[in-house]
């Protein structure tokens, strides 16, 4: 199972790329590799790198590279992350799709050119590094949709065509796609649930409490530290291939539905639950380092999200996290299932029906009290076989 961090530098945030330093990048290399971790996802920015449609800055790319050599330094293995895209409620899209050629980025033809120009470029030079083991398009691309229009099918077309540029420049490279939860969750959203589980090499899933589960019972609730489990366990009901694994690329302890005091705890918690996943591939936590409060105009809760201060200090929540990488983990060798009338793949309009807070959810948060719970569709709920393959011994 694998541990890790998303990066955020600990030195001017991710602008830090306009002035790239790759000694600051060593020190915050060196704090998150005293955890234990084996691997940092980072997020090079769109339009830095392609200012023009036709222009990639070679220069860009290199910065890129360097910081993959800085992280190999530390024996840190780097996904790399393409569109962004989307990052702490800022959104970084080139002026080439916006202003007087406004555009959307998944419905134009000549953007998606332009897009696949750099997501091929990109991905053949950090291929290149032996310690890159995955690629994602980008970080919730999903966020970007009200800006650009999009549909279902469109969305799902785009990243199938740009998963498959990845894969023609990066073989041997987990080729990814990610989502945040409104995929699972919003009944009209237009990026379909599938596209988490049939695209790409792993299932991804972002689960953050703030997104109404909280409020159900605190954060030290059931509900609340086991959201990530029933997040990655929906994920694996789901997908239509009972091994696919799941990895829990975003998780965190935001402020303030997790306060200072909780965060440890929470963590704990959090890691102890969904580590008795067999599905569970790894989890990468939000993130790095905090924010400095020099920067204005972010959400309250995106400055104290990190596992170290910006003046290097590690956080209750890093030395929970390092505990955990060290622990030997035991999912169970079976486990009891619930079954969901919903089918994400063929009714995304039901997707309220799991939503956090939902009827299905707080019965699954009920029973997973007293120990781990798997999620089974009706349709397979009496397939022997399958219900085998994910360790499933009963169901009702």
């Amino acid at each position: 199972m694998r541990f890790g961090a998303n990066y955020v530098p600990s030195s001017g945030w991710l602008y830090s790329w306009l002035d790239f330093s790759a000694d600051d990048a060593r020190r915050d290399f060196a704090d998150l590799a005293s955890l234990g971790l084996d691997h940092v996802r980072i997020f090079p920015i769109w339009p830095w790198i392609q200012p023009n449609r036709t222009l990639i800055r070679q220069r860009g790319i290199d910065d890129v590279l360097a910081l993959i050599d800085v992280a190999a330094e530390f024996s840190l293995d780097v996904a790399v992350d393409l569109v962004q895209g989307h990052l702490s409620s800022f959104d970084f899209l080139p002026s080439w799709v916006l202003t007087h050629h406004r555009r959307s980025l998944f419905e134009d033809e000549a953007v998606r050119q332009g897009l696949a120009a750099y997501v091929s470029a990109l991905s053949e030079a950090v291929a290149t590094r032996p310690n890159v083991f995955a690629i994602t398009l980008g970080n919730e691309v999903n966020n970007l949709w009200p800006s650009n229009p999009t549909s279902l099918e469109i969305s799902r077309d785009w990243a199938r065509e740009l998963v498959g540029v990845v894969r023609e420049k990066a073989p041997g490279v987990l080729a990814l796609h990610s989502l945040y939860d409104d995929t699972w969750y919003a009944p009209d959203h237009p990026f379909h649930p599938a596209d988490n589980v049939e695209l790409g090499d792993l299932t991804l899933v972002h689960s953050w409490v703030f997104n109404g589960v909280s409020a159900i019972d605190g954060p030290l609730g059931g509900a609340t530290v086991t959201h990530a489990d029933y997040l990655v366990e929906l994920a694996a009901a789901t997908s239509p291939d009972p091994s696919r694994k799941v990895w829990l690329q975003e998780v965190g302890a935001p402020r303030p539905d997790v306060g200072a005091d909780d965060a440890a705890p929470f963590t704990r918690g959090l890691l102890e639950a969904v580590g008795q996943n067999p599905a569970l591939w790894g989890v990468t936590w939000w993130c790095s380092h905090d924010l400095d409060r020099s920067l204005a105009d972010f959400p309250e809760r995106e400055y104290d999200l990190g596992l170290f201060t910006v003046d290097h200090v590690a956080k209750p929540a890093a030395k929970e996290l390092a505990a955990h990488v060290g622990a030997r983990r035991t999912p169970p060798a079976s486990r009891p299932a619930l079954t969901c009338d919903v089918d994400l793949l063929r009714q995304p309009e039901r997707r309220a029906e799991v939503a956090p807070g939902s009827a299905f959810h707080r019965e699954w948060a009920r029973l997973r009290a007293a120990g781990p719970v798997a999620i089974v569709t009706a349709s397979r709920s009496g397939d022997p076989e399958y219900l085998k393959a994910r360790g499933i011994h009963t169901v009702r």
